[in-house]
């Protein structure tokens, strides 16, 4: 793994200099974009507007735009408007693990100890097991601030970018149903809930569909047209709910025995 960010994270008075290795990977098939006439490659290119000639990334800079023109803005200007967060992953705060919201998570990012920070990286890591804690901490990555946890994953420290609060939505602007629900209905719904709990298991969870996704490819590679497989899910219907329920609970039990 190479990392994406050096610099060090701090709680109170200690510092522990720390490499960023991203914690996730995209597993998407590459594709490429195509004209469908004749299949040849779609190119992006950066093209100046004015003169509709092609910019090398070399001569590309970043520029805020005010009235008179633009105020172009340097890496150093970026590393400026906040050297230490620049610099530092600065844990602000310790919460219990269950007082996130998990909608606001975005990002996992492991961290590993640079030279002469091992005993404190350590240090760290056994107080959070030993409370359930996670240290609330912000810093700057591709001139943007982030905010995270830092927690633990598999005995290696994690950091946890996620959203800051203006940028979740506001859900009331959804049109939720106002439509009662019976309490029998309710009842029934949480013993299914109850029938369906298990403790999580991770590795039981795969991404299949690349793999199916790539049968399909070479299948057509070889001329074959791809089986199709047909589904088609109907909306429960109000009056058909404590049916569903009671059916969805003999499936489980039938399948448990």
């Amino acid at each position: 793994m190479r990392s994406i960010w050096n610099g060090s994270i701090s709680f109170g008075l200690v510092s522990i200099p720390v490499k960023l290795y991203s914690g996730s990977e995209d597993r998407r098939i590459d594709l490429d974009m195509l004209d469908k006439n004749d299949h040849a490659r779609i190119r992006y290119k950066r093209v100046n507007e004015d003169t509709g000639k092609e910019v090398e990334w070399k001569d590309i800079v970043k520029g805020f735009k005010k009235e008179d023109g633009y105020v172009v803005l340097e890496k150093e200007d970026f590393e400026q408007a906040n050297m230490k967060k620049t610099k530092t992953i600065d844990i602000e705060e310790f919460i219990d693990e269950d007082e996130v919201a998990d909608v606001l998570f975005k990002k996992p990012y492991f961290l590993e100890p640079q030279k002469e920070g091992g005993k404190s990286y350590n240090l760290l890591l056994k107080a959070l097991k030993k409370t359930g804690k996670l240290g609330v901490a912000t810093f700057v990555m591709r001139q943007k601030e982030h905010l995270s946890l830092v927690g633990i994953y598999r005995d290696a420290l994690v950091l946890h970018v996620i959203r800051f609060e203006d940028e979740i939505r506001n859900p009331a602007d959804l049109k939720l149903p106002k439509t009662r629900v019976k309490a029998k209905e309710v009842d029934m719904a949480v013993s299914l809930i109850e029938q369906y709990t298990s403790k999580f298991d991770f590795e039981k969870y795969k991404d299949i569909y690349n793999d199916q996704l790539m049968k399909i490819i070479e299948s057509k590679a070889t001329g074959k047209k791809p089986k199709v497989e047909e589904y088609d899910s109907e909306p429960t219907q109000a009056d058909d709910l404590m049916a569903k329920l009671k059916a969805s609970l003999e499936k489980k039990k039938s399948k448990a025995s």
